[in-house]
């Protein structure tokens, strides 16, 4: 969602520079690891990092298939996902727990299902594949729905979220690279 939309330009613009890209799920530390950046969502990032946004803000979309709906009914509130099979997301430290939010009111849902993957991509997959139903970003299931190979539910549980964020530990001696990068990347304020 983030660097390969941009990637074609920036490895037109600056051919002489090679992005290595490492995919962890979870928080890096940057030094430790002898990374120039990181690229996470805005509310995980240490306080003395210098973040920029790179995304606007998402949104999470609880999906299923047709099929999957054929036998069920859809949920109308967070509460009816324990009557679903949901496919379970980890993170570091273990599943996550889906946290919703309408207004004032706030639930946090442990959904059970057949299936706990590290990986949003795979979710989707298996919600595709009737497996049951899956969490992920609103743009990564966008053509699914518009195509119809998904159903949405609970929309208006969903809140914006914000977003993703390209972070460094420090300005001085920045590398040219990372500086080329960080402005490849940086959400226009349009």
């Amino acid at each position: 969602m983030v660097l390969l939309p941009k990637l074609t330009a920036f490895a037109e613009a600056y051919p002489d520079i090679v992005l290595d890209v490492v995919t962890v799920t979870g928080p890096v530390d940057l030094v430790a690891g002898e990374f120039d950046a990181g690229i996470q969502l805005g509310e995980y990032i240490q306080k003395d990092m210098i973040a920029v946004r790179v995304t606007p803000e998402l949104r999470l979309a609880v999906v299923g298939s047709p099929g999957y709906f054929a036998a069920r009914k859809m949920p109308r509130k967070p509460k009816d996902l324990h009557d679903h099979r949901c496919i379970g997301l980890r993170l570091p430290g273990g599943p996550y727990r889906w946290e919703f939010e309408q207004g004032r009111r706030a639930v946090t849902i442990g959904v059970n299902g057949p299936l706990i993957i590290d990986d949003t991509n795979l979710v989707i997959q298996a919600a595709l594949a009737g497996a049951g139903l899956g969490l992920a970003y609103e743009e990564q299931v966008a053509e699914h729905l518009a195509k119809r190979r998904l159903v949405r539910v609970l929309e208006d549980w969903t809140p914006p979220i914000p977003g993703f964020f390209m972070y460094y530990p420090s300005r001085q001696h920045q590398p040219a690279a990372l500086s080329a990068l960080t402005n490849a990347l940086r959400l226009s304020q349009q």
